[in-house]
């Protein structure tokens, strides 16, 4: 089998998201491909719509169920213990692609020798093979021969998964998964895949369409979510360390945790929470100390993120209280002027 892909679903009957999915997988120019399908545990029609598909193109697609939600990277999980392809892919069950991304990214692996291929994405609000606005994900001074300097950028910027397409002996030997049961499992997956990949490339055009509504996980802010981050951000720093990886790469993955556990977490805490916690704010505060005590002397810090961001940051570090009180006052004032 050439290439496994993966789409974990959960309630995503409604308006046709799904099959729309799952057409522009069903007609890939690639033949020789399983379609894997991981319900998890969707208490809409959801399985019902891939238990029809499964009957349709019983010898491409396969149906997993289980009971018990845990989340898309349980699902990725449950998806990569039956994958057998040569490559292994995932496409979340709200999105889809172009007939021949999976054709021309593996095509793209077996000329240049990469273990894993991407390429950038277009955001759209409708379902329409029609480009949307472009995201470049990756950028072309990552791709090559993974040296030390390559893995650096790559743990900083790794890029979304689902626009890749993974060796699949890249993912079996070394014994890579998902955490489950938390949002925002590539946080943490998506670093640690590439410290092991040997060879990077990219196609520079959007292949993946990014369906962009009011349901999907980045538009609804909570404290689930916010402490769903944090958590992907301690696991990856976990995951790193038992690798191997911490060491050698420390200043790197110290500005990954600092961005995605605490700067992210931090300022979408602020924005969209309604009821908003000091206990909350002073736990990420604790947490950023006990990990990355002097995170803010990181080069990549200094220079990634925004001086406001810091500044805002810095008054967090020293008064949790402070900076809460602030915080409002700044954006009353700024709504205000407006």
């Amino acid at each position: 089998m050439k290439c496994s892909v993966i789409v974990p679903v959960y309630n995503m009957a409604a308006g046709g998201k799904l099959e729309y999915c799952l057409n522009s997988l069903i007609h890939q120019t690639l033949k020789d491909m399983e379609i894997i399908a991981v319900d998890d545990a969707s208490t809409d029609h959801s399985l019902e719509i891939l238990r029809r598909y499964e009957i349709d193109y019983p010898e491409r697609f396969k149906v997993i169920h289980y009971e018990d939600n845990r989340r898309q990277g349980g699902a990725k999980n449950e998806g990569l213990k039956a994958a057998c392809g040569e490559w292994i892919g995932f496409l979340d069950s709200d999105d889809w692609v172009v007939p021949d991304f999976y054709e021309r990214l593996i095509g793209k692996a077996e000329e240049t020798g990469a273990d894993v291929v991407g390429c950038d994405y277009s955001l759209v609000s409708e379902h329409t093979m029609e480009v949307g606005k472009i995201v470049q994900n990756n950028t072309g001074d990552q791709t090559g021969i993974c040296d030390e300097e390559q893995h650096r950028k790559l743990v900083m910027r790794p890029g979304s998964m689902v626009i890749k397409v993974y060796r699949g002996s890249m993912i079996r030997e070394n014994g890579l998964n998902f955490p489950e049961g938390i949002f925002y499992e590539d946080n943490c997956a998506g670093t640690v895949w590439m410290l092991y990949c040997r060879r990077f490339e990219k196609i520079d055009e959007p292949l993946y369409y990014y369906y962009q509504h009011n349901v999907s996980t980045v538009h609804h802010i909570s404290e689930e979510k916010c402490r769903d981050r944090m958590k992907a951000g301690e696991l990856m720093v976990m995951e790193c360390s038992s690798r191997g990886f911490l060491t050698k790469y420390r200043p790197e993955i110290e500005f990954r945790f600092a961005e995605t556990y605490y700067i992210t977490t931090l300022f979408s805490y602020m924005s969209g929470v309604r009821h908003r916690k000091l206990s909350f704010l002073a736990e990420l505060r604790d947490g950023m100390k006990k990990y990355f005590p002097d995170f803010q002397d990181n080069p990549y810090y200094l220079s990634e993120i925004g001086e406001e961001e810091r500044r805002l940051a810095r008054l967090h570090q020293k008064s949790n209280i402070g900076f809460y009180c602030y915080y409002i006052a700044l954006n009353t004032w700024r709504r205000w002027r407006r």
